[in-house]
């Protein structure tokens, strides 16, 4: 379906996305939902597809595509079928990382970050506590400074990623008598001496480890001090906004799955010498979630678009996650009635879907928290306001996406055109051609301080193989292959000229098999050294 949000990238993007889900990991939701526990390899292996700094910035490791990137993500990572693993990793790439991407250090950045990105370091944001959930400003959580250290002590409790993370990122009172202004952001490594962590039994989310935290007398350095001191309040206002967000894009995704299984089942199960889908009092109560479903989406995708500008979208952010929420419960509850028995019992990811759907309208902010907000707004004339993170002039509106670079395996487009990009060279008639064209049109300010070697094959082609090789402000191009890539691209000559003009759509390219990438993220890095060549 055409979208002012959405590009062709952004749904090769989607499919790249849902492959992975569905051959990796939603084939192990019953043993990771047995053992309580995600695997840290699956961690490896998302970094190294990219698929955890899409929305960071390239210098530790992302891929800096825009918003809808990320919410394409949210959205199609809920095929793993498991709402703890959308959860976990949900809170790993867009919650945890959110302060010390925006505020941190470049020393907090290179190892929290970084690590975070590429999967060898997992996150937890540590706000909530047994007496401070929505009311940030009651939180008890101290840090002291004494010398180079801060000293903290006080408890967190429904802390996803709690038990395995790495390292936490802690709300803490650093003004006891200052309220919300006297709340910073410190980052305690998981390891330190005086943290400890407990498990939660939940209903749902079973794969993920949801935590009860302890901090006694931990020492943590004074650098690891997240932005300004007694700032954390603005931070953490900031963090629920884009959570809510995510929290909404994930629900509705939820709800696309549980659609899915549903009418999977019902044109199989007959009753009465008929498939039930042909029922009209069960088609019309579809047909009802399926509308309801759609604009709600349209208001998630208004509010991703907000944030893209650099507004706050506080209002909008939670208006999303109320209906988001409390649809996807309602969602799930309605699928299972359709199933019967059968969506009661366990051999069928519809209990699942059920149990895991139930908590969306508590995390992030209950449904309560929402509506007061969301009056406040309305009824109160409240105007929440934070710093913008970028200016609305700079930031791309939804149609200039197509220029966005695509994260993983949607890279491949590396001669489609953009639009309103400058045309530096006619339609080439060959793969020299466009080869040969790729040093005029490279941009030495997207490589300083990068390497990187290609390696290009194609099978139908008098020229079939080609190196390209990028050392900072140089770029060299030749045929053959020389040295060890960095990645290999493998197509057609026809194909790759024909999605460089236009006729051959990408999508269906990737989703066929036609065109195969070993190095998503180099090939990201690699799409962005260079200016698309004109029609």
């Amino acid at each position: 379906m055409k979208s002012v949000y959405f590009t062709e990238e952004h749904e090769l993007f989607r499919q790249t996305v849902r492959a992975f889900m569905e051959t990796e990991v939603a084939p192990h939701a019953e043993d990771w939902e047995a053992q309580r526990r995600i695997p840290r390899d699956i961690w490896r292996k998302m970094g190294e597809m990219g698929f955890l700094g899409i929305i960071h910035p390239e210098e530790y490791g992302g891929t800096d595509a825009d918003i809808f990137y990320g919410i394409v993500f949210l959205e199609e990572i809920c095929r793993s079928r498991m709402g703890g693993f959308v959860a976990a990793v949900g809170v790993q790439e867009f919650i945890a990382t959110g302060a010390i991407w925006h505020r941190g250090t470049h020393a907090q950045k290179e190892k929290y970050l970084r690590g975070s990105i590429d999967g060898s370091m997992i996150g937890a944001i540590c706000i909530s506590e047994p007496d401070a959930g929505s009311d940030v400003a009651a939180l008890r959580t101290t840090a002291v400074r004494d010398g180079d250290h801060w000293v903290i002590n006080g408890a967190k409790t429904w802390i996803t990623n709690g038990v395995y993370a790495d390292f936490h990122v802690v709300a803490c009172k650093t003004d006891r008598d200052a309220g919300a202004h006297g709340i910073s952001m410190i980052i305690v490594d998981a390891d330190t001496p005086g943290v400890s962590a407990s498990k939660l039994n939940k209903m749902g989310w079973h794969c993920s480890d949801t935590a009860e935290i302890a901090y006694e007398n931990v020492r943590v350095p004074a650098e690891n001090l997240v932005g300004e001191l007694n700032a954390g309040f603005k931070y953490i206002m900031e963090t629920f906004a884009i959570e809510r967000l995510v929290t909404a894009a994930m629900s509705l995704g939820g709800a696309d799955v549980a659609f899915e299984d549903t009418l999977k089942y019902m044109g199989e199960r007959e009753a009465f010498g008929r498939p039930i889908n042909k029922f009209q009092v069960l088609r019309h109560r579809l047909a009802d979630l399926f509308t309801e479903v759609l604009a709600a989406k349209q208001l998630i995708y208004h509010t991703a678009w907000l944030h893209q500008q650099g507004l706050p979208a506080v209002k909008e952010s939670s208006m999303a996650k109320l209906l988001a929420t409390e649809l996807q419960k309602r969602v799930s509850d309605e699928c299972l009635q359709f199933f019967g028995g059968f969506g009661y019992v366990e051999e069928y990811p519809m209990a699942r879907l059920y149990r895991d759907a139930r908590v969306g309208t508590i995390v992030a902010g209950t449904s309560e928290i929402m509506r007061e907000i969301i009056a406040k707004a309305e009824i109160d004339g409240v105007n929440f306001q934070f710093k913008p993170k970028a200016s609305p002039e700079n930031a791309p509106a939804p149609a200039a996406s197509a220029a966005a670079p695509a994260p993983a395996a949607a890279t491949v487009v590396a001669a489609a055109p953009a639009a309103g990009a400058t045309a530096v060279m006619e339609k080439p008639a060959t793969i020299a051609e466009f080869f040969r064209s790729l040093p005029s049109r490279h941009r030495p300010e997207k490589t300083e301080g990068w390497s990187a070697r290609v390696h290009f094959k194609f099978t139908d082609s008098a020229t079939p193989e080609w190196t390209v090789a990028i050392d900072g402000a140089a770029c060299a191009v030749e045929p053959g292959l020389h040295g060890e890539p960095s990645c290999t691209v493998t197509s057609t000559e026809k194909l790759y000229l024909g999605i460089e003009d236009g006729s051959e759509s990408p999508e269906m390219a990737f989703m066929m098999g036609k065109i195969k990438v070993s190095s998503p993220n180099v090939m990201m890095r690699y799409m962005k050294s260079f200016r698309r060549a004109g029609n």
